[in-house]
C-alpha cells in the first residue's frame, strides 16, 4: 500500500477515499482493512515510512524537551491504541509498529544532581527517671491524673497534716499580745488588731477551703465583721450577743440572696454559700473579742500566744499538745495575777489554748499552701478563741 492509500482516521464508513474527497468508482475493487491483529503467533515486519528529510525529527540527544501531555495540533479520530505507544513514534507508524525490542533509554538532561542530604542526629535518649524521686504521671486529654499530695500521703500511711510552723506561730503570738495590749487600752485601741484579725480570717478562709481568687466573697465576709465592730460600739458591750448574732443572721440572709443570683452550676452555688456563711460566721464572731471583759480578753490574748508558740517547738505528738496546754494555762495564771481575775485566769488560759488548737488543727488541714499559713494559721487561733473568752468573760464577772 502506497502512501497515499495509507489509513485516514477521517476515511469514508468504507475505509477508502477517492481523490478530491470522492470516492473511487468500480465495482470490482477487493476492499482491504489492515490492522493489528490478534493472532499471538503472527508478527508481521516493521518497515518504516521513508519522509522527507525536513520532517524527520533530529536525534534524540538533539530534541528539546516534548511535553509527552502536550495536545496535537489537530484533533485525530479516537484510537485506543494510540495512547499505548510510546513516545517518539509517530502517528502514520502506530496502528502497524510492533516494538520487539526494549523501549530506548530515556533522555539524559543536564539537571544537577541534588545534594546529598545530611542524616538527622538521632534524637538523645530520654533520662531515665529516678527510682526514688516521685512519679508522675504524663499529661492527657481527659484530665491530669497525678495525685494530690494529701492523697500520696494517705497511700503512704503518712499524715497529710501540716502544721503551719514557728514563723506563722510567732506572728500569731504578736497578734494575741497586741489584741492583750488594745483590750487594756480600750475598745478603740482593741479595734485595730482586731480588724486586721478579721481581714486575715476572711482571706484565709477561702483559701483554706481551695476557692482563690474570691475577692466578693472575702469582701462580703470582712464587711460583716465590720458591721459587728460597729454595732458593738453602737450598742456597747451588755448588748454584745444580740450585736453578733444579729449582724450573723442578717450577713446570712445576705450571702444566700447573692448566691442565688450566681450563674455557677449548682454545686458550685452551694459550695460556694457554704464557704461564704463560714467565713462571714467566723469574722464575725471575731468581734467578741470586742465585746467580752477586757482582763479577759487580755488573759485570753497572753494565753493564745504562749499555746501557739509552745505548739510549734519541736517535740512528739502527744508531748508537744501536753506542753501547749500547759504553757496556755500558765500564762493565763500569769496575766490573771495582773488584773482583777487571779487563778481564774488559769480557766481562761485553758480554754483559750484548746480553741488554739483547734484553729491551728483546722488550719493544718489537707496540705494547705503557704498562704493559708500566713492568714488562716495566724488568724484561726485567736478568732476561734473568741467564743470561750466572752463567754468566761460573762460567767467570770
Amino acid at each position: 500500500m502506497s502512501n497515499d492509500q495509507q489509513y485516514d482516521p477521517y476515511a469514508n464508513g468504507h475505509g477508502q477515499q477517492g481523490q478530491q474527497g470522492h470516492p473511487q468508482q468500480g465495482h470490482d475493487v477487493t476492499q482491504t482493512w489492515e490492522g493489528q491483529t490478534w493472532d499471538t503467533q503472527f508478527q508481521p515486519t516493521v518497515q518504516p515510512v521513508a519522509r522527507p528529510a525536513a520532517q524527520q525529527q533530529p536525534a534524540a540527544y538533539e530534541a528539546p524537551y516534548q511535553d509527552p501531555y502536550a495536545q496535537p495540533a489537530y484533533e485525530p479520530a479516537y484510537d485506543a491504541t494510540a495512547y499505548l505507544t510510546p513516545q517518539g513514534v509517530t502517528y502514520e507508524q502506530q496502528p502497524h509498529q510492533q516494538y520487539a525490542e526494549a523501549p530506548a533509554a530515556p533522555v539524559a538532561y543536564d539537571t544537577p544532581a541534588p545534594e546529598p542530604v545530611a542524616p538527622a542526629p538521632a534524637p538523645a535518649p530520654a533520662p531515665v527517671a529516678d527510682a526514688a524521686a516521685p512519679g508522675w504521671s504524663s499529661p492527657t486529654t481527659s484530665g491530669n491524673t497525678r495525685i494530690t499530695d494529701a492523697q500520696r500521703a494517705r497511700a503512704e500511711g503518712r499524715s497529710p497534716v501540716i502544721e503551719p510552723g514557728f514563723q506563722p506561730a510567732a506572728l500569731t503570738a504578736v497578734l494575741g499580745l497586741l489584741l492583750a495590749g488594745g483590750a487594756a487600752l480600750g475598745s478603740y485601741g482593741l479595734l485595730v488588731p482586731l480588724v486586721l484579725l478579721q481581714g486575715l480570717t476572711a482571706a484565709g478562709w477561702f483559701r483554706l477551703n481551695g476557692m482563690w481568687p474570691a475577692r466578693q466573697g472575702i469582701a462580703l465576709a470582712f464587711a460583716g465583721g465590720l458591721v459587728a465592730d460597729a454595732a458593738l460600739l453602737a450598742v456597747g458591750r451588755e448588748h454584745a450577743a444580740a450585736a453578733i448574732l444579729g449582724t450573723l443572721g442578717a450577713w446570712v440572709l445576705l450571702c444566700l440572696v447573692l448566691q442565688l443570683r450566681s450563674h455557677a452550676d449548682p454545686d458550685e452555688r452551694m459550695y460556694g454559700l457554704m464557704a461564704t456563711i463560714a467565713s462571714a460566721a467566723l469574722t464575725v464572731v471575731a468581734a467578741g473579742h470586742l465585746g467580752a471583759d477586757p482582763d479577759t480578753v487580755v488573759v485570753g490574748g497572753i494565753a493564745v500566744a504562749a499555746t501557739v508558740v509552745a505548739r510549734a517547738l519541736p517535740l512528739p505528738g502527744p508531748v508537744s499538745l501536753i506542753v501547749a496546754l500547759l504553757a496556755g494555762a500558765g500564762a493565763g495564771i500569769a496575766a490573771g495575777g495582773l488584773n482583777d481575775l487571779g487563778t481564774s485566769g488559769a480557766l481562761v488560759g485553758l480554754a483559750a489554748g484548746v480553741c488554739a488548737l483547734i484553729g491551728l488543727r483546722v488550719a493544718s488541714y489537707d496540705y494547705p499552701s503557704r498562704f493559708v499559713h500566713m492568714t488562716a494559721g495566724i488568724a484561726l487561733p485567736l478568732t476561734a478563741a473568741a467564743p470561750a473568752v466572752y463567754l468566761l468573760g460573762r460567767a467570770l464577772a
